[in-house]
C-alpha cells in the first residue's frame, strides 16, 4: 500500500520520501536538517536528496549578509545526510535514528555559489560498502549545473 510518506516502485526502489520519513531515518533536526525530501531511491545503491534553499536559512545571517551564500561544507553535509538516509532505508527499521559518522571527505570541490531561491538536487551513489562502513560519491546541482562534489565515507553505529 502506498503512503504519502513513501511510494514504492518495487522492492528495491522507492520513488520518493518526504521530510517526515527522513526524520524517522536520521536524527538531524532544525536548523541542521539539510534535506527536504528524497527521490529516485535505489536501495543500497543511490538516491537524490532535495534541498530548497530559503532566504530564511539561519546560516545566511552571517554568510554573508550583503550576499547570502550557502556554506560549501553544508552542501557536503547535505550529501552525507542524503547518503545516511539511503543507508538507513537500505538496512531497515532497526537502524532508524542511528548515528552515521563521517570518516573521510575527499576531493571536495565547490564550483558555484548556492543562493536563496535555489533548489539543490543532491545525488549520491555508493562506491563501496563493507560491514558498517559505506563510501559514496556525491554531486550537488542547481538547474542542472554542478555546484559541488565530493567523495566521502561514513560509519553507521548500530
Amino acid at each position: 500500500m502506498e503512503t504519502k510518506q513513501e511510494s514504492q516502485q518495487d522492492a528495491q526502489t522507492i520513488d520518493k520520501i518526504d521530510v517526515n520519513r527522513i526524520m524517522q531515518a536520521i536524527p538531524h533536526r532544525y536548523p541542521f536538517l539539510l534535506i527536504d525530501r528524497m527521490e529516485d531511491i535505489v536501495l543500497g545503491e543511490e538516491a537524490t536528496g532535495i534541498k530548497n534553499v530559503s532566504v530564511n536559512e539561519p546560516f545566511f545571517q552571517g554568510h554573508f549578509p550583503a550576499r547570502p551564500v550557502m556554506p560549501g561544507v553544508l552542501l557536503v553535509e547535505a550529501m552525507a545526510q542524503t547518503a545516511a538516509t539511503l543507508v538507513v532505508l537500505t538496512l531497515g527499521k532497526d537502524f532508524e535514528g542511528k548515528l552515521v559518522y563521517f570518516m573521510t571527505i575527499e576531493g571536495a570541490k565547490f564550483r558555484r555559489p548556492v543562493e536563496p531561491g535555489d533548489q539543490v538536487r543532491i545525488h549520491v551513489a555508493k562506491e563501496r560498502h563493507r560491514s558498517n562502513v559505506w563510501k559514496f560519491r556525491g554531486e550537488a546541482r542547481v538547474e542542472g549545473t554542478v555546484v559541488a562534489e565530493a567523495t566521502f565515507s561514513a560509519m553507521i553505529m548500530g
